[in-house]
């Protein structure tokens, strides 16, 4: 069967499936074509569960990670609860990416399961724009989907970053009910003067962008440039003008 063909019937699938819930879920989309493509309703699903961890040594601190889900979080309208394990969330580098202090509502947790209650009691407040919650340990269904099914009954969207000391730890593979599974990590990013291609420069940094799991969707990776200062990603400036071809080859060769 043709590729494009089974695509178009899992979309159609998925908007009746949510119509049948008595709505169409809304989505925000990346702004990036080949991103929103990959993503059915041709953005990421408002109103839902979505998780984020960071790839080899930054799965423990899941810097990366955070500033994915800051960037996406600065693009949706109100306050934001972020809610804590470890007191190391740097907030100069959320705004960086667009989410200003101002609007975020710290809440320092301490233990991975007073996160995820945190989080499902937030959830129930359909004020907030976004809830972002940072912890280790398992996930499990179970949590995954009280918070997936708090965040449909309010229409707030959820991240879970995903934290762990190992970056082969079993349990950030295990099935959830998150709508969306992440990977971010940072990669080389180009000399910022081209033209003296051995001056180390302070360019923009550039992230190895996976989407791991999508309900109704493939798998799909992406070199991008990382969150401007209003939250937005790019494709790296040297693939973006690249065939989806060349894209493919190049992300196999990279894989």
């Amino acid at each position: 069967m043709d590729i494009s063909l089974l695509q178009d019937l899992r979309t159609r699938v998925s908007r009746i499936e949510r119509k049948s819930r008595g709505r169409v879920r809304s989505t925000l989309p990346f702004g990036v074509p080949t991103i929103d493509a990959a993503l059915p309703e041709g953005g990421l699903a408002r109103g839902a569960l979505h998780e984020i961890a960071g790839a080899g040594p930054d799965i423990e601190y899941a810097a990366a990670a955070a500033l994915l889900a800051a960037g996406i979080a600065a693009r949706l309208p109100g306050k934001i609860l972020w809610a804590l394990e470890q007191r190391d969330l740097f907030a100069p580098a959320l705004a960086g990416v667009g989410l200003h202090p101002d609007r975020v509502i710290y809440a320092e947790a301490g233990r991975p399961a007073a996160v995820l209650l945190v989080m499902e009691e937030a959830l129930r407040h359909r004020g907030l724009a976004a809830v972002i919650g940072e912890f280790s340990g398992r996930f499990g269904l179970t949590a995954s989907r009280r918070l997936q099914l708090a965040a449909e009954q309010s229409g707030v969207t959820a991240f879970a970053l995903r934290r762990s000391r190992r970056h082969d730890d079993p349990r950030l593979t295990e099935p959830t009910a998150a709508m969306t599974r992440w990977r971010v990590g940072a990669v080389p990013a180009p000399p910022a003067l081209p033209h003296h291609p051995h001056t180390p420069g302070l360019g923009r940094p550039r992230w190895r962008l996976e989407l791991l799991r999508c309900r109704g969707g493939e798998p799909a990776n992406w070199i991008v440039e990382a969150c401007d200062a209003q939250g937005r990603l790019t494709l790296a400036a040297d693939l973006a003008h690249r065939s989806p071809a060349q894209n493919r080859a190049g992300r196999a060769a990279a894989g």
